[in-house]
């Protein structure tokens, strides 16, 4: 008897970090939406920090906890069940401890005969668990397409591809030498690119480099899932179908909807934010994963000071300072009472982005924070500082998009180039170009019909007519 195709079951497994996780999470819900079912799989730890899946769709969608595997003497903290959590020479050892999950993954899809395996760029293990279990495979990128463009097909992430393409960090501030419409800005920048260079085609802890494990993830897969969408990154879709000749699917753009609950402790920012000036205030955040020294976040607090314009600063305390006295430069907070609001630790992020004051972002160009920005039209003060960010950075300029922190040719910056971009995103005629174009980008990235329910109805039905696992 024919199985019914309708209900579908998906397997996620995210690498652990939260700029993959939340992506995972917002994919998760979106098809558990549709009917689909989905168990997301992480570590306790990471599941405790992960948004609530909601109620009415708690019978689709189910978290399921696997202890990451402890190495002996591995150099991982107690503790350290994400990138977060850690110090970026410790990140090696997490993908190592990452790697020891297969096993207890393989028993899961066996007990479960899922459809479909869905994998991020990291789980270069998971092919080979989709061929044993005969479960079709989907890399989910959570990078945009034209960055994974730039990186190449498989062949060029692999160590004989790399020494004919990617032999020097300086081959990664030019763009690549597959397809035409790379303008010639797409490219890293050259204080940028030793770091991704080392870091991304260079063995690790683990025993292979992270453009390898992309390799192997894209050899194995039978499709090559985007969050992105046509109307953004239509010609990057069509070259990446043509580098990797498999079939390339935009998922949409999965924009979050408010949702966060507040304490009362947010009554006085948003009743600040009330009296500023529609489309006035510059939001200012840089999430979580790369970690300010001192001196990047004085610069950036003299240069809002400098800009004399209205802001408000979200700010993760830093590990260097003692106390919260020390975060900020001596007197910052004073200086500033009129102009603006710091707010240390979490904030209600998609609640202030959605506030009619908002009217700029300044922040580190993850992929992510560029949808949660761009579908309320603001205009991008874009300061980045790892792995894609750079990349995402020009091609936000190149849509004329937003304004990038000039920077000296050691990367560093000054207080007066943090004004400069700050003034030059909100005043003036650039400003304003700037603002419509934000605007223009609001009606695709804010429309919720067109992603989640277009794009995802069409996946769904690929999905249906690709995977269903008749084996069950």
């Amino acid at each position: 008897m024919a199985r019914d195709t309708r209900g579908l079951h998906i397997v996620m497994l995210p690498w652990s970090a939260f700029g993959h996780m939340i992506p995972f999470y917002q994919f998760a819900i979106a098809l558990a939406k549709k009917g689909v079912r989905v168990s997301y799989i992480t570590t306790p730890k990471n599941i405790s920090r992960l948004p609530t899946i909601p109620s009415e769709l708690g019978h689709l969608v189910e978290y399921i906890r696997l202890p990451l595997p402890i190495v002996p003497n591995g150099g991982l903290p107690q503790g350290g069940e994400a990138t977060v959590d850690l110090e970026f020479d410790e990140i090696q050892y997490l993908k190592l401890s990452f790697d020891l999950l297969n096993k207890s993954v393989k028993n899961f899809i066996l007990s479960q005969s899922p459809d479909w395996i869905v994998a991020d760029t990291l789980g270069h293990w998971l092919p080979e668990v989709a061929k044993e279990c005969n479960v079709k495979l989907m890399f989910f990128s959570v990078y945009t397409t034209n960055f994974m463009c730039f990186m190449g097909p498989p062949e060029y992430l692999k160590e004989e591809g790399q020494k004919k393409i990617r032999s020097t960090p300086e081959s990664l501030t030019i763009p690549p030498p597959w397809g035409e419409i790379f303008p010639p800005s797409l490219a890293f920048q050259a204080h940028e690119a030793p770091g991704f260079h080392a870091g991304a085609y260079s063995k690790n802890a683990s025993g292979i480099s992270d453009a390898e494990r992309v390799a192997k993830v894209l050899e194995g897969c039978d499709v090559v899932g985007f969050r992105t969408c046509r109307e953004f990154e239509g010609e990057y879709l069509d070259l990446y179908q043509r580098l990797i000749n498999k079939p390339v699917v935009p998922v949409g753009l999965l924009p979050p909807i408010e949702g966060e609950n507040m304490d009362g402790k947010w009554h006085n920012v948003f009743k600040w934010l009330d009296e500023q000036s529609p489309r006035s205030v510059i939001y200012v955040g840089f999430g979580s994963e790369y970690k300010l020294t001192k001196t990047e976040v004085y610069e950036i607090a003299y240069g809002l000071e400098l800009a004399q314009l209205p802001f408000i600063w979200a700010l993760r305390k830093p590990t260097w300072a003692m106390s919260d006295a020390e975060t900020l430069p001596s007197g910052f907070v004073t200086r500033t009472s009129e102009k603006g609001i710091v707010c240390l630790g979490w904030v209600p992020q998609l609640k202030i982005l959605a506030h009619p004051a908002i009217g700029s972002s300044m922040f580190h160009s993850g992929w992510g924070s560029i949808i949660e920005t761009l579908q309320h039209g603001h205009s991008l003060i874009l300061l980045p500082f790892i792995i894609d960010q750079g990349i995402n950075a020009r091609f936000i300029v190149e849509k004329g998009l937003g304004i990038e922190v000039d920077r000296r040719e050691d990367g560093s910056y000054t207080r007066d180039d943090i004004a400069f971009a700050l003034k030059k995103a909100m005043i003036g005629d650039e400003a304003n170009k700037i603002k419509a174009q934000a605007m223009k980008a609001a009606k695709i990235f804010g429309d919720q019909k067109l992603h989640m329910e277009c794009y995802i109805s069409e996946l769904i039905e690929f999905l249906r007519e690709s995977g269903a696992n008749t084996n069950k």
